[in-house]
């Protein structure tokens, strides 16, 4: 195959044959990526929105309801496959759009997220994004693969926190509560972590009612990066 792209200077090095005796451009020619099974990748993004105060005021974040598998019928964030010609963030904002009718928001990658068994159909990797929209500024619609969208009022509250050696454990309950739908939905997550010069972070789902996949740890992974900000 050719080269992915057209511009292909910046990645000749020193201007050697490789190995092979194959300049740059009859090595782009012979490649082939798909020799071995690649991942997929995604995007998803966390939308928040506040009302009153900023610091102690009601926070929601918006959700739509999966309309195919897997978790048919289950809350998710808006997010979806990457194109193969575009930009991560870009993709974000295209998704968002497209599942919800809210565009042209600013987006922060604050996280990636790869488990082997965090999707069934493939080996997916999502790449997680964040952003905060006044509700009253947007217009929210559902699309694409989102059978419903609707802002949810957060609410996380952390339920123990202990010490193991080297580890922190911090539990949350995470719901998520729509009044006019009469709809409540909630997981608990587990955060993991280690300090120092090298730091490790770890978010798990414990239990999850009705929040689709891992989407329960990037909401509360989201939600803990805004909230250490307003303080």
């Amino acid at each position: 195959m050719t080269a992915f792209f057209k511009e292909i200077e910046p990645f000749r090095g020193n201007g050697n044959e490789n190995e092979k005796g194959q300049t740059l451009e009859e090595f782009l020619e012979e490649y082939d990526p798909y020799k071995y099974k690649n991942p997929c990748v995604t995007t998803d993004a966390v939308i928040f929105s506040c009302k009153r105060k900023v610091v102690d005021g009601e926070w929601k974040v918006l959700m739509v309801k999966r309309r195919n598998h897997p978790s048919i019928g289950w809350w998710a964030l808006p997010g979806g496959f990457i194109e193969l010609h575009e930009n991560l963030e870009d993709t974000a904002r295209r998704e968002l759009t497209e599942e919800t009718g809210v565009a042209d928001l600013p987006m922060e990658q604050f996280a990636v997220y790869g488990n082997v068994t965090r999707d069934p159909r493939a080996r997916i990797i999502t790449s997680a994004y964040l952003s905060v929209v006044d509700e009253g500024q947007v217009k929210v619609q559902a699309g694409d693969d989102a059978a419903d969208a609707k802002w949810m009022q957060l609410h996380c509250q952390t339920e123990s926190v202990k010490e193991d050696g080297d580890w922190k454990r911090t539990i949350y309950r995470l719901a998520l509560e729509n009044k006019e739908a009469e709809l409540t939905i909630s997981a608990i997550v587990e955060k993991k972590e280690r300090s120092g010069l090298v730091r490790e972070t770890y978010y798990k789902v414990k239990e999850s009612d009705r929040i689709a996949c891992d989407h329960a740890e990037l909401i509360v992974q989201a939600w803990k990066l805004v909230e250490s900000r307003l303080i």
